[in-house]
């Protein structure tokens, strides 16, 4: 359900879910759950669940369905898709998949790596992958936070922790009742921010110049930790040269946040022992979203808060979890079919080894490199999470055959020809095992709703009629004990154990050095410069700003960000009543000296115009934002509306408003999504 795996207690009476609690032994919520999680059980028994699958009889859209066997649906789409592959070739079928779901994210990309279609499409290039990467590259792995030893500074950048991380939150909040000084970065006033010591309030979209403004502090004023520096890094010359330009008053020009807040900070988190970094999504979400992550990467190394008690660890994870190459059969894409993907002239970081959402969709519109034909889109609704989700719905219209596999009927589902019923979490067996904690926990099969089917017998059943069955495993209980091999237990076994760790040990770096090229952390990336990529972070303005574009900026005056609810993951949820009476309707946030300029009042709803188009919200006013900024809700849209307005997916999508043509980062394709110029004027 949601990509932070909080543990839950479920009690079941009569085969049916009677209560849910968080698991106090779970070591990433310790019990704490967030309305999402508490309303689950609203979720599994909602009266709109989709239960059957069904077959479209009217026109695309029209919503017209007739319900239909399994065989009948699975065979149906094994059928088209065999028809595209013997017409076209299997790169016409696209594979779509939506938020992290654990294990099954490396089957569904075995789907499409056995069938021979290199076009897999996820949006992790705007969510997590710019910060894995930058962490692989720069000291090997990915860092997690240890709150085990208690920090004397915690540095929270782009994370609402309060609203989509609540395990973290609540950690970080004892941490602070415990002395803990907090540092956070983030254009908008969270629940943390209130707390900090420094709230760094800067512009949307240039998180990097501000990195870079810390370390030029942290840096000439020697508050780096020099034997670490010496014995553990490379390049690290390099950067002091090419940190100079970035002085602490340009810094402030371009960010906003004062000179004096930027030197205090930089002071105050280097001089803290031991010191964490907490990042979020947001980092990822702009044109220099990869080289952000790798200017606080950098950050973490210079202070010495790498692998130490209270720092930024390097986890030993117990399994390989999602994403692993030999689930998802990434041996079956050869350079050869790898090129043939859309997006094959395009030069990305060698690990990226899937298509943007975005050159999917243009080789829908353009039928270039070839025609795509055919999708299955799983566990994803693009028609409200892409980006320029206007020109996804005029692709989708185009294919000629979609396979949906959902919950609820989406706006996206809307435009399939087959719609499958797919089970909560509630409704089948499997391993949780997030890339960003290193632990495993264990998911089991509590309740069975109507004919609704695991991602796992979806996947492997459609494998069957495809002709892949020797690939796939015969039932999911045979993967999950695959999975678990290197543990010597098997998923039996492993329900009465519920949680494995990885083994703890600090400062491995002392014997085994970093797992980069050189064995240190690699501040300056020879690596990436033999790609062609910049080898140490360079701010680039992102476009459609005050800065890089300031004639726009004369007609769109208002900088954009936006935010997730507590309430909702991505779009999801919206047809929860518990969910929608603590966020009732798409909100935007105006500081209230920008909306009484415009004669806008508390409650009143508005436009949100950027170049592209508009949008509705209702106006909240709050001085939690700059008056130069205004926040708006991501993920809307209103089951109430119905099927035969597509649910109203266009009226309040953010992604109305967001592009995904102009300038991009150049090593993960990241695009634009906070810091772009709007207005916001009254509805008439």
């Amino acid at each position: 359900m949601c990509f932070a795996a909080c543990g839950m207690l479920i009690q079941v009476g009569d085969g049916k879910v009677v209560k849910v609690k968080g698991d106090p032994q779970s070591p990433i919520n310790h019990g704490v759950l967030c309305p999402k999680g508490r309303a689950a059980p609203q979720l599994l028994y909602h009266p709109d669940r989709l239960k059957h699958p069904l077959k479209r009889i009217g026109k695309k859209g029209a919503g017209q369905w007739a319900k239909i066997s399994w065989d009948d649906a699975l065979g149906t789409i094994a059928d088209e898709f065999i028809k595209t592959r013997d017409s076209v070739g299997p790169e016409s079928v696209g594979f779509i998949q939506g938020s992290a779901k654990g294990l099954i994210d490396s089957y569904n990309e075995r789907l499409a790596n056995a069938f021979g279609s290199p076009n897999f499409a996820t949006t992790g290039h705007v969510c997590f992958l710019p910060r894995l990467f930058a962490s692989q590259m720069t000291c090997g792995s990915y860092t997690v936070a240890d709150y085990e030893h208690p920090p004397a500074c915690v540095f929270v950048w782009g994370a609402n922790l309060a609203e989509t991380r609540i395990g973290e939150h609540h950690r970080t909040v004892r941490q602070l009742d415990k002395g803990t000084q907090l540092i956070v970065a983030d254009p908008v006033q969270t629940v943390l921010a209130k707390k900090a010591r420094i709230w760094l309030q800067l512009r949307p979209g240039t998180d990097l110049a501000l990195a870079l403004g810390i370390l030029h502090v942290i840096i000439n004023e020697k508050g780096y930790d020099q034997n670490f520096v010496k014995q553990f890094t490379m390049g690290f010359e390099q950067l002091k040269d090419h940190i100079r330009p970035y002085t602490p008053e340009k810094v402030a020009d371009i960010t906003w946040v004062p000179v004096d807040k930027i030197k205090a900070a930089a002071r105050f988190y280097a001089g803290a022992k031991p010191a964490c970094l907490q990042w979020g999504n947001a980092v990822d979400h702009g044109v220099n979203s990869f080289q952000t992550a790798r200017a606080l990467a950098i950050l973490k190394a210079i202070v010495g808060s790498l692998d130490i008690p209270g720092g930024d660890v390097l986890p030993s994870y117990p399994l390989a979890g999602p994403g692993a190459p030999d689930i998802a059969l990434r041996n079956r894409v050869t350079p050869q079919v790898w090129q043939r993907r859309v997006d094959g002239g395009q030069n990305r970081l060698p690990q990226f080894y899937r298509i943007l959402p975005r050159d999917l969709v243009d080789a829908i519109l353009t039928e270039k490199p070839y025609p795509i034909q055919s999708a299955y889109i799983h566990a994803s609704n693009p028609l409200v999470t892409y980006t320029n989700t206007r020109r996804a719905y005029q692709a989708f219209k185009k294919l000629n055959f979609i396979a949906v596999s959902d919950l609820f009927m989406t706006p996206t589902a809307a435009l399939a020809d087959i719609v499958l019923p797919a089970a909560t979490f509630f409704e089948y067996d499997s391993i949780v095992a997030p890339p960003y904690y290193p632990f495993a926990q264990v998911q089991q099969k509590v309740v069975q709703i109507d004919e609704c089917r695991s991602d796992f017998e979806i996947t492997a059943q459609l494998a069957l009629r495809l002709g892949l069955q020797e690939l796939f495993w015969k039932d999911s209980r045979e993967l999950l004990d695959e999975v678990l091999k290197p543990t010597g237990m098997t998923y039996a076994q492993f329900k009465e154990k519920a949680v494995i760790s990885g083994a703890t040990r600090y400062r491995k770096y002392e014997k085994n050095g970093f797992a980069t090229p050189s064995g240190k952390v690699e501040i300056y990336s020879n690596q990436l410069e033999s790609w062609g990529f910049d080898p140490l972070p360079v701010y680039r303005e992102p476009p459609e700003t005050p800065e890089s574009d300031p004639e726009l900026a004369a007609k769109y005056p208002l900088v954009l960000t936006t935010k997730k609810s507590i309430y909702y993951l991505h779009s999801c949820g919206r047809q929860i009543d518990s969910l929608r009476q603590g966020h009732p309707e798409p909100a935007v946030l105006i500081h209230p000296a920008t909306a009484a300029r415009s004669a806008i009042g508390h409650g009143d709803w508005v436009y949100l115009e950027t170049a592209r188009g508009r949008i509705k919200q209702k106006a909240i006013l709050s001085e939690k934002v700059d008056p130069r900024v205004v926040c708006a809700d991501f993920g809307w849209w209103f089951p109430e509306k119905g099927i035969r307005d597509i649910f109203g997916w266009s009226d309040s999508n953010i992604n109305m408003l967001t592009d995904d043509q102009k300038q991009n980062g150049a090593e993960t394709g990241s695009e634009n999504l906070r810091g772009m110029l709007c207005r916001v004027y009254l509805v008439n």
